[in-house]
């Protein structure tokens, strides 16, 4: 029977698994662990933490924590804030969270807006039409006509290297 090789890398979620529910887990998981010194180790860190986690025990708040608690919340919600700022930060504070999405969404749009608007008012996409330009073999004709004094002083020059 041929055995397959596991990383020790991608053991860490199978230990925990192996930890808390020993019966379910795979048999080449149990079979890694029981051959693997580092993977044995690491198993029985994690069982020395589970140990102490299960004997620990958290502290008991006070038996009027809740009702102080809401005691200060009701009073902060009913003193009146002194502007605009602060009510908006008092209710954003206190108040519900559903009504964060749509400024979220109206702020997002306008931020998206005034930004394409700066965008287009910097590249100014106005531009103005362009006139019909010539074609490039009229443009070559005409270019040989205004220097036919220049490539007749060329010509010369050739003839007179030639006849030399």
């Amino acid at each position: 029977m041929e055995t397959k090789k596991t990383n020790c890398g991608e053991m860490g979620s199978k230990l925990a698994d192996l930890l808390l529910d020993p019966q379910s887990a795979p048999a080449s998981i149990v079979a890694h662990v029981e051959q693997c010194d580092a993977c044995r180790s690491e198993i029985e860190e994690l069982r020395a933490t589970m140990t102490l986690m299960d004997e620990w025990e958290g502290p008991e708040p006070s038996p009027y924590f809740a009702s102080k608690l809401n005691a200060r919340f009701r009073e902060e919600r009913e003193t009146a804030p002194a502007g605009w700022l602060e009510r908006l930060r008092a209710r954003l504070t206190y108040g519900p969270r559903t009504h964060m999405r749509p400024i979220a969404a109206m702020a997002l749009t306008i931020v998206l807006l005034l930004g394409g608007g700066a965008y287009l008012g910097i590249t100014n996409w106005e531009q103005p039409p362009q006139a019909p330009g010539e074609a490039a073999v009229v443009h070559d004709l005409q270019l040989l006509d205004s220097n036919a004094d220049l490539l007749d002083q060329m010509e010369a020059i050739t003839n007179n290297q030639d006849g030399d």
